[in-house]
């Protein structure tokens, strides 16, 4: 039997943005989510899907120049390089990290998890978008150990 979607009350709604609510289904429990369990944005609002960003430079030449691609060893400094491009792009289009309500994290080596979202902490703060973590074989460039793609949505006025 289909019945209409009851919208329940959220967790809670992002500073910047009225559109973007934390749904957590057991509150109780959020100090052991470091994501939140789904994201809800209302309507009207644009969504910008930012690419999958890694320690290599945003602008780099294709074919790939490995000179270009000087990586940290370091999931730590790979991870802050990867996030400085995103935030890049959130910047260029007027978005704080609160507007995120995505995440796909792609790791090479599932052990690095910790390394990453303690830096992740860093720039989202207390805000906990929805979240995927995918361990994979490898990367686009040798010495990439992390790729992040995240999705935003914007606030109604910047729509």
């Amino acid at each position: 039997m289909n019945t209409p979607a009851t919208r329940r009350s959220a967790f809670a709604t992002s500073p910047s943005n009225p559109d973007v609510k934390e749904i957590q289904t057991i509150p109780e429990r959020k100090v052991d989510m470091p994501y939140a369990p789904a994201i809800r944005v209302e309507s009207p609002c644009g969504l910008l899907f930012i690419s999958g960003a890694t320690p290599s430079p945003l602008y780099h030449k294709h074919p790939h120049q490995l000179a270009e691609h000087d990586h940290p060893n370091s999931i730590v400094d790979q991870t802050r390089r990867a996030m400085e491009t995103i935030k890049s792009i959130l910047d260029h289009e007027g978005l704080a990290w609160t507007d995120v309500v995505k995440v796909t994290k792609y790791l090479t080596d599932i052990r690095d998890q910790d390394g990453m979202v303690a830096v992740l902490k860093e720039y989202f703060g207390t805000w906990t978008p929805a979240s995927t973590t995918i361990c994979i074989n490898q990367l686009s460039t040798p010495g990439a150990r992390v790729e992040l793609d995240m999705i935003a949505a914007f606030p109604r006025a910047k729509s």
